[in-house]
């Protein structure tokens, strides 16, 4: 059915790709100028706390734990499963009355407190693992490593492209993450949510997404241009996207869908995750269609660029 929609209705995407790259490029200042100003609000993952680690004999109630430990006075706390389903890490903020030294110490007699607490109120046997005070320095690690794996996935994709298709595409797909990920990260900072280990996940995660919609466009464009023998870039990019677009779409709502489930029913632990994708994807399927494509068109890319090397002799081989 959506086949036929678009079948029918060839939409003029790049009529617009002159408005749009204002409108991608006014997005990025935006995100820029946020975090610039706002910086990045970083859950415990990346700042000084408490771990503490816990198994439960029976597969854990998220909801459940985090009930208990809000009606004890750990509204802060923040709980996450790791491992398996028995298995969860409560994370604390530090005391900041309790002197650096000491930090340490009182992270296990905190962590002994929690498996108590926890215990007293669930029909489960608790079990504590292990409680470790995480200092800031070690969570700024963790922030620079994972800045740095980013860079080294965009590295990387921008090498393959290069090779799978052609330098001007691996251009394109670059921006076009780029794009995404500043984007995403600018509406984390100006609405001051928080950014943790599970919203860096999601960073990633948006990365593969928006690279496999643009592979797939990609793709469509450099069999276009090398079959249609008419058209100039700009009617065979529009080509291309008209019929990758009811993919694109359908990949995208499917994609949403999960993502709301996990934003609605998979509690708090999961809502960061779920936020950054939904917005990942939303500006990744954007990006797609008009970032990526844009830069190509930008960049002059012709059907010599795309042409298969003939191979020597080859014509020699047809002859008669």
């Amino acid at each position: 059915m959506l086949d036929k929609i678009v079948a029918e209705n060839q939409i003029d995407f790049m009529g617009v790709r002159k408005l749009a790259g204002s409108a991608s490029a006014v997005l990025v200042l935006v995100a820029i100028v946020a975090l610039a100003l706002n910086g990045l609000n970083f859950g415990l993952d990346f700042t000084s706390g408490t771990a503490v680690r816990l198994n439960y004999s029976e597969a854990v109630v998220i909801n459940e734990v985090n009930d208990a430990l809000q009606n004890n006075g750990y509204e802060d706390a923040v709980v996450v499963n790791f491992g398996s389903d028995r298995d969860i890490r409560v994370l604390l903020p530090v005391d900041a009355e309790v002197a650096e030294a000491d930090q340490a110490a009182q992270a296990v007699a905190v962590g002994e407190t929690i498996a108590q607490l926890l215990g007293n109120s669930s029909s489960s046997e608790v079990t504590l693992l292990g409680s470790d005070y995480v200092s800031a320095k070690v969570g700024a690690e963790l922030a620079e490593q994972g800045g740095l794996g980013m860079l080294v996935a965009l590295g990387i994709i921008m090498v393959y492209i290069s090779v799978r298709f052609q330098f001007k595409f691996a251009v394109g797909a670059v921006v076009a993450l780029a794009h995404d990920l500043i984007i995403t990260l600018g509406i984390f900072a100006l609405f001051r949510l928080e950014f943790n280990l599970n919203t860096l996940a999601a960073m990633l995660a948006i990365i593969g997404y928006s690279l496999n919609d643009t592979i797939v466009v990609a793709d469509r464009i450099r069999e276009n241009f090398r079959r249609m023998r008419k058209g100039t870039p700009i009617e065979m990019v529009n080509v291309s996207l008209n019929q990758t677009l009811s993919r694109t779409l359908i990949t995208s709502f499917t994609t949403l869908l999960v993502l709301a489930s996990i934003l609605f029913i998979g509690g708090e632990a999961t809502q960061g995750f779920a936020v950054a994708l939904i917005i990942g994807v939303v500006i990744g399927t954007y990006s797609s269609i008009y970032v990526a494509s844009n830069v190509i068109l930008y960049m002059n890319v012709t059907r010599e660029d795309l042409m298969l090397p003939i191979k020597e002799g080859a014509e020699l081989d047809e002859a008669p």
